[in-house]
């Protein structure tokens, strides 16, 4: 049939668009298919030794086991649905027995403090002698790092001498290997100079060090107004990824410095703050698509009982173990609700700072997931075999993003321990092979024949 346009005009347009999307493309590839860990835990880095993980492990069961011994017990502390209450519980202990810590972070900053220059050299040298040790001896955990002094005038020479302190002596002593995961965390971060000039320290560290090109990879810490907009009220968030020249991997929030520099006053700092929902936002529309997670932050109330018996004194009486419970339980029911409303957000990954954190850090996640888990399994199934059926226009199905988004709930149920990969092969009808591939639009290609 005739037509106005003609292939000439056609193609200049063509041509222009092109070009858009390609750059869009680019700087927009998506989610990266890597594991993205469920927590970080802070530890001072003079706290830190190569069986750390294992050692919070075994504190936070031992939490588990006295303040909720039974599945019963753990779904009255923390509200779970009695349907799940018993495989959540044992997910869980046996979670805190194989891989307690999935993040940790040793932590020069807010963990830390300001300390003699003598003092912070020998952490930084043992803190690398430390992770060495661990990496030999396959203990640490599937993702580590530091987080070094935040950029300013007072603090970047301290911050970068303990970073090259630090960095040099891991690869003298793992002779020229990073652990898995391994990645640098810049606090407080202002300004988009400051991320330029860590990624400027890492291409003139990875060759010094015998390290390949891109090894060295960072996060940064949004807990500022001025990481959020900048002076001309654009957003600063964008920036930010640009100075890092790809070794951005993740953004994490900072409640307590974002609510504090905003004005908010103590009393009223909390995960779940009005100024805070601004932010997450913020960083949602921000970094969506680029593939950098971001991580929400901490809940600062901790679930350490009042009373502590002493090692040669009398035992606790029963009104003391009570009153242990109910402090610890109260404090596990606000992790908690801060973690069900961070996930329902889409932050999957938050802080943990203390031992028994990590028992709600685990139960939470897990009873997220499989309470979605029917719904989940019926739109999968549902969408691959209607999206395989589809009429293609020009061999895309549009709604992929939907397929991938349901996809990759599997994929974090079964990388965090929620669900095993064999329930994830049952439910969601997929082969192992299409699991393992984490993209959608390869399971339709594939189905497609």
């Amino acid at each position: 049939m005739p037509t106005t346009l003609t292939a000439d005009a056609l193609g200049a347009v063509f041509a222009r668009l092109r070009g858009a999307n390609l750059a869009f493309a680019r700087r927009y590839p998506g989610e990266s298919g890597h594991r993205q860990p469920v927590h970080v835990v802070y530890g001072g880095a003079h706290l830190f030794h190569s069986d750390s993980a294992a050692r919070l492990g075994a504190l936070a069961l031992r939490a588990l086991e006295e303040h909720a011994p039974t599945p019963e017990d753990l779904a009255r502390a923390i509200g779970l649905p009695e349907a799940f209450a018993s495989t959540i519980w044992t997910r869980a202990a046996e979670k805190l027995r194989r891989e307690p810590v999935e993040d940790y972070r040793a932590d020069f900053e807010d963990g830390y403090g300001n300390r003699p220059d003598a003092e912070e050299d020998g952490h930084a040298e043992s803190v690398a002698r430390e992770m060495a040790a661990g990496l030999a001896a396959g203990t640490l955990p599937p993702f580590i790092g530091i987080r070094i002094k935040p950029f300013t005038e007072e603090l970047r020479d301290r911050s970068v001498r303990t970073l090259d302190l630090f960095l040099t002596t891991l690869v003298r002593e793992t002779g020229g290997r990073l652990p898995e995961g391994f990645v640098v965390t810049l606090p407080k971060v202002t300004i988009p100079e400051q991320v330029t000039a860590l990624a400027d320290l890492f291409d003139l560290l990875e060759p010094a060090l015998g390290l390949p090109s891109g090894a060295l990879r960072f996060e940064i810490m949004i807990e500022t107004p001025q990481s959020i907009l900048n002076e001309r009220g654009i957003s600063s968030l964008p920036l930010l990824a640009d100075a890092a020249r790809g070794r951005c991997v993740a953004a994490h929030f900072g409640v307590y410095d974002y609510t504090a520099s905003s004005n908010i006053t103590a009393a009223w700092q909390s995960m779940d703050h009005p100024v805070c929902d601004f932010a997450r936002e913020m960083m949602q529309v921000a970094f969506a698509g680029t593939g950098i997670w971001i991580s929400d932050g901490a809940t600062n109330i901790l679930p350490v009982p009042p009373h502590r018996a002493a090692k040669e004194g009398p035992a606790l009486t029963q009104a003391q173990v009570e009153e242990n419970r109910t402090a610890v339980h109260r404090a596990w029911r606000l992790h908690h609700d801060h973690m069900r409303r961070s996930l329902i957000g889409g932050f999957y990954q938050g802080w943990d700072l203390h031992p028994a954190q990590l028992v709600t850090r685990f139960a939470t996640v897990f009873e997220f997931f499989l309470e979605g888990l029917d719904a989940a399994s019926d739109r999968l199934r549902n969408f691959v075999q209607k999206a395989a059926q589809a009429t293609l226009v020009g061999e895309v199905f549009d709604d992929a993003a939907t397929g991938q988004a349901l996809l990759n709930y599997f994929l974090r149920a079964v990388n965090c321990g929620a669900i095993t990969e064999e329930e994830a092969l049952e439910r969601s009808g997929l082969s192992l092979e299409e699991l393992h591939g984490r993209s959608f639009v390869k399971i339709l290609e594939h189905r497609r024949g």
